[in-house]
């Protein structure tokens, strides 16, 4: 999958890179940094950094990654001065140099911890919009698979941001404990299924020839409905290319649900065109799960940023879309 937010810390990722949130002398420090110099071995990193000398604020520079990991890419943010001093500007120029250093050398992941959120000072919620704007406008995004790594929830908890969420959850959320209760529609069904039991049952060659259109079959239909390119879509959907090369050659592909959503979204489905899309794979949206009440609550709102939602979905610790 190109892009996900995970909680973890960023030494115990198994990528080729990872990002040391790094100061302009490119020596030892607290936090991220220590920890990465820690893992990978203080003295021979240190000694490297020594010889590269100097890093400014919102470039980067790669070394060895030692016992951590392929390449340790180091950049410096910028120390939080009230907003008014090119700091967004500065801290996006960290993710989209780091990135840039990382397709060079032909990385196919990357760890890169929220820069600047710690004793630089940048407000969470800010650095946290920046990093996952910049990550996804990225032109390496199709091109290696990109964590950004947060050690813990309060890294991202932001004030009342997902009220309107949480108040949409709990007016919808219907608790259904296993076996507890039947759904009406599955009652119905099996009275009108009693009603007509002397009717004699189709056979299965009947029923094969009044099959749909598969899952794969509509995704590439809406997409040519739609005029648009397969690469816009499985970029949209934060679905790796791979992935989508398998769809398209595979009639009959098998897809997971959050999948099935994550193109839903690309492609700015109405609700009631999501459940038929879910239909063909096998799925529906329900009140009883959480995940599919958030789905739910963007897609009425009309906002099919799927970066934006698995924010979302990540801080109501919820599966995100497109892994």
């Amino acid at each position: 999958m190109p892009f996900q937010i995970v909680r973890n810390d960023i030494t115990k990722m198994n990528t080729d890179v990872v990002v040391n949130a790094a100061n302009s002398a490119l020596r030892m420090g607290s936090g991220v940094c220590g920890a990465v110099f820690n893992a990978a071995g203080v003295d021979a990193l240190t000694e490297e950094c020594q010889k590269t000398g100097h890093c400014d604020v919102g470039a980067a520079v790669i070394t060895g990654g030692y016992n951590l990991c392929r390449y340790i890419i180091h950049t410096v943010g910028p120390v939080w001065k009230g907003g008014f001093s090119g700091e967004k500007e500065k801290l996006a120029s960290c993710y989209k140099n780091v990135l840039e250093c990382a397709y060079e050398v032909g990385a196919e992941s990357i760890a890169i911890p929220l820069i600047s959120s710690g004793v630089y000072g940048y407000p969470k919620d800010k650095a946290m919009k920046v990093a996952v704007e910049t990550i996804a406008a990225s032109d390496y995004l199709t091109e290696m698979d990109i964590y950004l790594v947060l050690f813990d929830k309060a890294a991202v908890t932001q004030g009342n941001k997902y009220s309107k969420v949480q108040e949409f959850i709990n007016d919808n959320y219907i608790y259904e404990a296993p076996y507890a209760r039947r759904r009406i529609e599955d009652i119905e069904q099996s009275i009108v299924f009693s009603e007509c039991c002397c009717m004699s049952a189709p056979t299965i060659a009947e029923m094969l020839t009044e099959i749909d259109e598969s899952f794969s079959e509509a995704l590439l239909r809406m997409i040519d409905e739609k005029g648009l390119k397969d690469s816009d879509v499985y970029k949209k959907a934060n679905i790796d290319r791979k992935l989508f090369s398998k769809i398209r050659n595979n009639k009959y592909y098998s897809p997971r649900k959050n999948t099935v959503i994550a193109f839903a979204i690309a492609l700015e489905l109405s609700l009631e065109d999501t459940n038929a899309f879910l239909s063909k794979a096998g799925y529906v949206l329900s009140h009883s799960n959480k995940a599919d009440i958030i789905i739910e609550y963007y897609i009425k709102e009309k906002i099919y940023d799927i970066f934006e939602i698995n924010e979302t979905l990540f801080e109501f610790d919820q599966p995100l879309l497109g892994v």
